[in-house]
């Protein structure tokens, strides 16, 4: 069976840095792109940034630019989020999704159509 479990998230003040990892298992990551999305309570559901299977493009919403980070290490089957600088503004369930590459999309501009998903790992930024 497809998993995805992510692990990282926790407790952060202002300021600080998470790294998120998300492990696949039953299939490997080599055709797949995947990414980082989350849901803060109330709002919907928002990309974070996306990476590639193929030629490692990249995506990062506008808001986390310059302070986050994606890369993935296929060899673990694994793809990380790093987090600095984390905001007020960043509190939220961090989900990370995939999906192969001749469904799945990723631009510079965006990603979409990940069709299997983790269960969220909770990331709360506060002094």
């Amino acid at each position: 069976q497809v998993q995805l479990v992510e692990s990282g998230g926790g407790l952060v003040q202002p300021g600080g840095s998470l790294r998120l990892s998300c492990t696949a298992s039953s299939f490997t990551l080599d055709d797949y792109h995947i990414g980082w999305f989350r849901q803060a309570p109330g709002k919907e559901r928002e990309g974070v940034s996306c990476i590639s299977g193929s030629d490692s493009t990249t995506y990062y919403a506008d808001s986390v630019k310059g302070r986050f980070t994606i890369s993935r290490d296929n060899a673990k089957n694994t793809v990380y989020l790093q987090m600095n600088s984390l905001k007020p503004e960043d509190p939220a369930v961090y989900y990370c999704a995939t999906g192969h590459h001749t469904i799945a999309v990723v631009t510079t501009l965006g990603c979409d159509a990940m069709h299997y998903w983790g269960k969220g790992t909770l990331v709360t930024v506060s002094s």
